[in-house]
């Protein structure tokens, strides 16, 4: 179990994942605002399920959950539904946002806010993401992330995309594109690396290239 610290940064780190996946769903018949909460609160379980010792990177893990809390919305028929006392929670928290940025000119952390709300970080973190529109979550260094249109966020998905193409690789596949394109090996050195000759190299390389252009 993550420390408070740990899982609000963890939360923090990852909100561009988010943007990624909901951005894939955008124009079908569900506000983006509404995609981005889902995807909120199937971050926040992902950071509470995860388990590092299963050697798998965090990513790997939440994507999945993440698309699944997106895909409940279209199952559902629409917008997030919360019960009553989560409502009343995201009101009083709206507004200790709106008084903490009259006093101070900046938006409050979680950490901040869940302190004034008297909320734990978890529970804080769930009000932002079903609750409140879209808005700053300041670091406590300081750091803010904007949560409104992510620059760059079909740079984000493709990148995520390609990852997850290259996982489903052999593994002497993946070596080999890491090796290339990663590592920037010419063929030749690509080739000593492996222990095969540089021709060997262009072939399997152009049929790699060409199963990934499918998978993506």
């Amino acid at each position: 179990m993550l420390a408070r610290a740990q899982r609000e940064e963890r939360i923090r780190e990852n909100i561009n994942l988010v943007h990624a996946l909901a951005a894939r769903f955008k124009g079908r018949g569900i506000e983006y605002d509404d995609l981005f909460q889902a995807g909120c609160v199937g971050l926040i379980k992902s950071v509470d399920g995860f388990d590092e010792s299963r050697g798998f990177a965090f990513s790997t893990y939440a994507v999945p959950v993440i698309l699944g809390e997106i895909k409940g919305l279209f199952r559902a028929g629409g917008a997030i539904k919360l019960s009553r006392s989560m409502k009343e929670k995201g009101i009083l928290a709206l507004k200790q946002r709106e008084m903490f940025m009259s006093e101070n000119g900046r938006e409050p952390s979680v950490g901040e806010l869940a302190a004034i709300l008297n909320m734990s970080i978890e529970e804080t973190a769930e009000v932002l993401a079903c609750n409140l529109p879209v808005m700053s979550l300041t670091a406590e260094d300081g750091e803010e992330l904007d949560i409104g249109v992510v620059s760059h966020r079909e740079k984000i998905e493709e990148s995520l995309a390609l990852r997850q193409a290259i996982a489903t690789l052999p593994p002497e596949e993946q070596e080999l594109i890491r090796l290339r394109y990663f590592k920037e090996y010419t063929q030749s050195k690509a080739a000593q690396q492996l222990g095969i000759s540089q021709v060997q190299v262009s072939r399997k390389e152009k049929k790699i290239l060409q199963k990934l252009r499918a998978l993506l």
